[in-house]
Parts: structure tokens; sequence; C-alpha cells
């Protein structure tokens, strides 16, 4: 049975938004990982990041992730908005801090909403996507997205992550 509009936005407003978990909407949205294997990556360099010739590893959010998302709410953002946390910043970073990049890989994995809840709880649990976000200011862009679901299928957004590399010189 699928479950109305509304019985989706009182769940979706109900439900804890506090902390780093995001288990909520297993089930009702997909993130596809970067293929690097960050956590697997982490753990083999870091017992030598402190030593002389350490290996700085970063797994960050690139630019424009998830904006296919919050141009639905938002509209389109201009250039420096979309290209906020670029690699090629990290890489600049990185050299003043006399680290040479060794290593700089960039993904842009899937993201599936499958229900308008998933939607609105990551809405409110990353809240520099959309700001300010509430049920009610976006009532009905919200009802929208809902109906297109119903109808398409998941909303698909690309998250954009970057892995970067330095090792200390000299």
């Amino acid at each position: 049975m699928t479950r109305t509009f509304d019985d989706l936005v009182a769940e979706a407003e109900s439900v804890s938004v506090d902390g780093r978990d995001f288990s909520w909407p297993d089930g009702r949205a997909t993130e596809q990982r970067p293929s690097w294997g960050y956590h697997r990556l982490l753990g083999e360099r870091l017992a030598r990041v402190l030593q002389p010739g350490g290996t700085y590893l970063s797994q960050q959010v690139g630019p424009a992730s998830v904006f296919e998302l919050v141009e639905y709410f938002l509209g389109p953002q201009p250039e420096q908005v979309r290209r906020a946390r670029h690699p090629d910043d990290a890489v600049a970073g990185a050299g003043k801090a006399r680290l040479e990049v060794v290593d700089l890989r960039a993904e842009r994995p899937r993201t599936e909403f499958h229900d308008i809840g998933a939607v609105i709880y990551f809405l409110r649990k990353v809240i520099w996507m959309v700001p300010g976000f509430t049920v009610g200011q976006y009532r009905d862009r919200l009802r929208e997205l809902h109906e297109r679901i119903e109808r398409e299928g998941p909303f698909v957004a690309h998250t954009a992550r970057f892995l970067i590399e330095a090792r200390k010189t000299g």
C-alpha cells in the first residue's frame, strides 16, 4: 500500500535529526559510495600520518553535491556556489601546507530518494543544502516532488566526493 504525502511528511518531520546517524532513511534513499573505499584507505595510512614523510588522506564533499535536489528547491545557483569545495582548492591548500599531492580522485556517486519522507529527512539533517528548510515553506514543492516520485520513480541526484592524498615534503 502506498503511503500518502501527508503520512510521509508527518513521519519525516517528527524523526530526530540530531547527531551523525543517517540510518532512518534506510530503504527509502540510497547513496552510492565512492569506489576508493575511504575507511579502508584511512586505516592503512593512519599509523604513518605523524611520521616524517607521512601521508595526509582526506575524503571531502566536492562541488555541486546533490545539486539536483538543491536546485529543485532553490532554483539555479550561481557559479561561485556551484564551485564551492572544488578539489583544486584542496590541492592549493595542500601546497601551502608544504604537502605534495600524490593522488586526487573525484567521483559523482548516485543518490536516490525513494519517497518524500527521505527527502525531508535529508534536508532537515543536512541543513546547509537548502538553508532554512521547513516543510511549511516548501510544502507545495514537496507535494509536486512526491507526485513525481510516485509517477516516475526515485528522484536521482549525485553527490560529489573527492579523495586527496598528499605527503609531507622535505
